[in-house]
């Protein structure tokens, strides 16, 4: 069992579940730490920083969530092609794949940079933190933003390492190098917000050097470890095409996971109207109530994701292989894997919703009151039972990536995006009867937090129709080879 989950792993041959699960459980494993390694940042600040300090660094989740998803898009849509490669066995076109991909990543972290710097303020802006209404919780957030984005590179070359060793098969030492990660950012958190009274700048510095250390790390291992990935003279010949075929299944990713980011910002901007107090001035207890509780919602769901990244590889490497039977069962029993989880994350959410237990994680005691409680409990007891819809699109987009059908999880970008973003600036107002301000009724915010099931159920739709495509499609095929073979 060990050997299985802490080694490479052939997904093309075992039983489908189990490879799926082993395969799964480092990837799971490194985003729990992931979102530690998150979640270390607004625990320490929630202690050591004041009420205003925190409710900037939680307002910056989805701003910077926009630019780092773009590129984690990019090149978890990169690693199909490698992927694809290690299906056929084809050492060479794995070695071009790598190369492709650093040369890309390089050109796409420093362009991110750029514009991400550029557009702190107007982002901030629209999401309604302004100097005028509250010149502390601005300065907060655009400090740490503006340090985040500054490591934008260190961010994109680590996801890169860690799609490519998983498309060889290799879930565990992406792992191994976020362990040691996770535990030098708390620890630099602890020292700069701490002792050394940095305050947001020593958080956003912490995470950006942990980030930095983890993706070198991975860069040593392949090339001192993996030496058949070391390039040689001829792999700087791409075949034609070879670096369109990388932008192709990247591109579309990336940009659907940037329109999901647009899509949380519509949501958050709306979110903070609920702390515009009757003189225009901003409070913070909706800020720090909804942040704490998407921070636990993100936790939450890793699980899901972590199928949907395992089945981005899956289906890449069987695809390779043009094993069409084994492509579709696979995907069938991941669903019956997400219910299981469903049942465990959601009702760990549910039970942590008990009196705000979970709040105290992120916040200390001064900054709990009713109203912090009223809207995260809120938030998570409206998303929590709906979590099989957020599975099935986990599972779809990353499948339907994964046999190098790009357009629709791109379609499903789209639609999440005008769902969230449709329902965020009219139904609250609708339901409230005006404008939304602290005075606004509790239904109008459950309708806010509601904002993300049709979005996922949106989304949902034109992956089922991609999927029964390739269903469609891949019992064509195989019914051709079957043909040829005779």
């Amino acid at each position: 069992m060990f050997k299985k989950m802490f080694g490479s792993i052939d997904l093309t041959k075992g039983k489908i579940w189990q490879v799926i699960t082993f395969f799964s459980l480092p990837i799971l494993l490194s985003y729990l730490l992931q979102q530690i390694y998150t979640i270390s940042d607004a625990a320490i600040c929630g202690q050591f920083l004041n009420a205003n300090q925190v409710a900037g660094v939680n307002n910056t989740s989805n701003i910077t969530f926009i630019v780092l998803q773009f590129a984690f898009g990019c090149t978890a849509g990169f690693s199909v092609v490698s992927a694809s490669k290690i299906g056929q066995n084809d050492l060479k076109g794995a070695r071009q794949s790598l190369l492709v991909q650093i040369i890309l990543s390089f050109i796409i972290s420093i362009v991110l940079t750029i514009i991400a710097i550029l557009c702190i303020d107007l982002l901030l802006n629209f999401i309604g933190v302004t100097k005028d209404k509250n010149l502390e919780i601005y300065n907060a957030a655009y400090i740490y933003t503006f340090i985040i984005f500054l490591g934008t590179i260190a961010q994109v070359f680590y996801n890169l390492a860690c799609s490519f060793l998983r498309s060889l098969g290799n879930s565990i030492t992406p792992l191994l190098f976020l362990a040691f990660s996770t535990v030098l950012n708390i620890v630099l958190d602890i020292l700069f917000i701490g002792p050394l009274n940095m305050g947001v700048e020593g958080a956003a510095i912490a995470t950006v050097l942990a980030q930095a250390l983890s993706a070198i790390g991975c860069f040593i291992y392949i090339f001192g470890k993996l030496k058949e990935y070391r390039f040689k003279k001829e792999d700087f010949k791409f075949p034609k095409g070879f670096i369109k075929k990388h932008l192709v299944l990247g591109l579309p990713l990336a940009l659907q996971f940037s329109i999901l980011a647009i899509g949380l910002i519509v949501m958050q901007a709306t979110t903070i109207k609920f702390d515009i107090l009757p003189d225009g001035t901003l409070a913070n207890e909706s800020q720090l109530g909804y942040g704490a509780a998407c921070k636990l919602n993100n936790f939450l769901m890793t699980p899901f994701n972590a199928l949907g990244t395992a089945m981005l590889s899956y289906c890449g490497q069987n695809l390779g292989a043009q094993d069409y039977k084994r492509l579709r069962s696979g995907i069938k029993q991941s669903f019956l894997i997400m219910l299981v989880l469903y049942v465990i994350f959601a009702g760990i959410g549910l039970l942590l919703t008990i009196n705000g237990a979970y709040l105290y994680i992120f916040l200390s005691k001064d900054k709990i009151n009713p109203l912090t409680i009223k809207y995260g409990n809120l938030y998570l007891q409206t998303v929590l039972p709906f979590y099989p819809i957020l599975g099935t699109l986990f599972i779809l987009r990353n499948s339907l990536q994964g046999v190098e059908k790009p357009l629709f999880p791109f379609l499903a970008g789209v639609g999440e995006l005008l769902a969230r973003t449709l329902v965020c600036l009219f139904l609250p107002q609708l339901i409230n009867g005006g404008p939304i301000t602290r005075a606004a009724s509790d239904a109008s915010y459950v309708m806010t937090s509601a904002a993300d099931i049709f979005s996922w159920t949106f989304a949902c739709i034109p992956l089922v129709i991609g999927y029964i495509y390739f269903l469609k499609r891949s019992r064509n095929q195989e019914n051709l080879a079957m043909l040829k073979s005779e």
